[in-house]
């Protein structure tokens, strides 16, 4: 016993001496000043921002911009909670982060795109880019500008050669999967006319519309009140909100059949940020029943794991249509995990989740360099052994 567990603690170290490795250097960030004047400003009214780390070599002319993600607030309470955070004002976010995985400037760490013009937005509007209310209450000074920011970003980089691009991908984590999602064929209309090629990748983005174990539509309760509260209807996709209620909108199961640009989907099929805030949020376990559960799949009961196991069939039922589609690519494995692209470990290492003998990096590369699709759905857990807990938990709650 006493082997095995140092056993353990040796691949534990072993990892994290790679992940220190891998981190990559640090990347400045940018203040975008001018965004002020046209309103696209973060919560508290401070300007957008961004981190830029410069393409080079074959890969000067290629653009990849990767939006944060964080969540998102519903309704003025809980914006105010955000708005003096990093998340809801430009003053609080660090000066440098450190760019990996899909950001790596590495060839080893990151094939496909290490030498792209690769840019992070920063997260500010807690609305995945789609608010804009003009009045700004004078007793909370909120501001819900998130599409206007979004707007502004692009207009920025497109200006500072973007516009040029040959190759262009629009990815995004959690909140951010969920933008490159509902923003997907905008970003692509920004290059028209030209033949700039324009696909994008939502990593953690597909939050699905189901019920809590309780049977309430929480989740749906929630995103309907980000809808109202941020103004948001007129800017999700108009091919949806003609048939939809907007608040429906917001929920990607409803927006990805009518994309026309390349997409490619990477997540969990027990995307463990779903299981813990829309399959079972703490108002429905206040006794802490499912605490061990959620921290870990492997201290759920027999029982816990059939409600993961339907969450599952639920997800992949929600995702299926993907599949009818040659252009739309999809990495769906059976891991415990929330965002995979941005952290090294499960992106490309010698002990990154895979499918198909194929990490999350090689599956991409391929798909968007047209030298195979790839569209793998993971057999049910724990069938995959790659699967692992994360050094690093990039989880954000619900409130």
């Amino acid at each position: 016993m006493g082997d095995v567990r140092l056993g353990q603690w040796l691949n534990l170290l072993v990892c994290s001496v790679l992940l220190l490795k891998a981190t990559g250097i640090p990347v400045g960030i940018t203040i975008l000043q001018t965004a002020v004047a046209k309103g696209a400003v973060c919560l508290d009214g401070s300007p957008p921002a961004y981190h830029w780390d410069k393409g080079f070599g074959s890969g000067l002319n290629n653009w990849l911009v990767h939006i944060e993600g964080g969540g998102w607030c519903h309704n003025v309470t809980n914006c105010l909670g955000r708005k003096n955070t990093r998340l809801g004002s430009s003053k609080k976010m660090l000066k440098e982060i450190p760019f990996s995985g899909i950001l790596s400037n590495r060839q080893s760490l990151n094939p496909g795109f290490y030498n792209w013009n690769r840019i992070k937005v920063r997260y500010c509007d807690g609305s995945s880019f789609t608010g804009d209310v003009a009045a700004v209450d004078p007793a909370t000074g909120l501001y819900f500008r998130g599409a206007r920011v979004f707007r502004a970003v692009m207009a920025d980089l497109l200006a500072k050669g973007m516009g040029k691009a040959v190759n262009a991908v629009l990815s995004g984590c959690s909140a951010g999967g969920l933008t490159s999602i509902l923003h997907c064929d905008n970003f692509r209309a920004l290059f028209l006319p030209s033949g700039t090629k324009v696909k994008c990748v939502s990593d953690a983005g597909y939050f699905i519309n189901v019920k809590d174990i309780s049977g309430a539509q929480h989740v749906q309760e929630y995103f309907t009140d980000i809808v109202t509260t941020h103004g948001s209807a007129k800017n999700l996709p108009p091919s949806c909100t003609s048939k939809l209620r907007p608040d429906l909108c917001f929920f990607p199961q409803y927006v990805v059949p009518q994309i026309r640009t390349p997409i490619f989907y990477v997540n969990a099929a027990y995307d463990s940020w779903q299981i813990k805030n829309i399959v079972v949020p703490g108002v429905t376990d206040p006794h802490g029943t499912w605490r061990n559960c959620k921290l870990d799949i492997k201290n759920c009961s027999p029982t816990q794991l059939q409600t993961m196991q339907n969450f599952r069939l639920q997800f992949l039922s929600a995702i299926g249509g993907v599949s009818n589609s040659a252009v739309k690519g999809m990495f769906i494995d059976s891991c415990y995990l929330h965002c995979q692209t941005e952290l090294q470990e499960t992106w490309s290492m010698p002990n990154s989740p895979l499918l198909n003998k194929t990490t999350i990096a090689r599956a991409v590369g391929d798909w968007f360099y047209d030298r195979t699709s790839f569209q793998k759905i993971d057999c049910p857990y724990p069938c995959n052994p790659t699967c692992h807990a994360p050094i690093f938990d990039p989880n954000v709650r619900l409130e």
